[in-house]
């Protein structure tokens, strides 16, 4: 399986876990790239983009979880880089059976992200726009992984949260979904 995760943090020098989660997956020569690095200016190169997508059988998207959604600039280069005729539409066809996986992080705890906490949805259902999205362009969506309440992680915990993360980007599909 050959992965590469697209991070997007708009501040990744001043987040102690997504710092980890990087630092992690390229300790097992996992390819990251960071958008915010790549495109300070947010002009985004769409050719490049799409060509670099074509290499990987798995892209992860790794961000802290933001208003509900992405980082703006991740959600820019959807709209920029999934163009119909490409991703999705007649002969949009170049992502089909690319397995897609979010990865995010929230200062929230876990209970308050169900029915009836303090954000009354689940991270899973929160990210259906962006499932939605990935899937419309024949790819497939595997489950979200969340690490909860990271502002209070302990050094320990996070050794643990990263090596969760790193276990479930290079997993077989069939183990994701059970």
């Amino acid at each position: 399986m050959n992965s590469m995760v697209i991070t997007a943090h708009p501040d990744l020098n001043q987040s102690r876990v997504n710092k980890a989660l990087i630092q992690k997956l390229k300790n097992v020569d996992i390819y990251v790239r960071d958008l915010y690095l790549e495109y300070p200016t947010w002009q985004i190169d769409v050719e490049k983009e799409q060509q670099t997508l074509l290499q990987y059988d798995r892209i992860v998207f790794q961000f802290p979880f933001y208003w509900y959604s992405c980082p703006p600039l991740l959600k820019k280069w959807f709209d920029d880089v999934l163009t119909f005729g490409w991703a999705y539409g007649p002969g949009g066809d170049n992502l089909r059976d690319k397995e897609f996986m979010i990865a995010t992080t929230t200062g929230g705890s876990e209970a308050s992200y169900r029915s009836g906490g303090d954000n009354k949805y689940t991270i899973s259902e929160l990210m259906r726009p962006i499932e939605r999205t990935l899937t419309r362009c024949k790819g497939n969506f595997l489950p979200v992984f969340v690490a909860y309440s990271v502002m209070q992680a302990t050094d320990d915990e996070l050794e643990h949260i990263a090596e969760s993360y790193v276990e479930a980007v290079k997993a077989p599909m069939e183990i994701l979904i059970h």
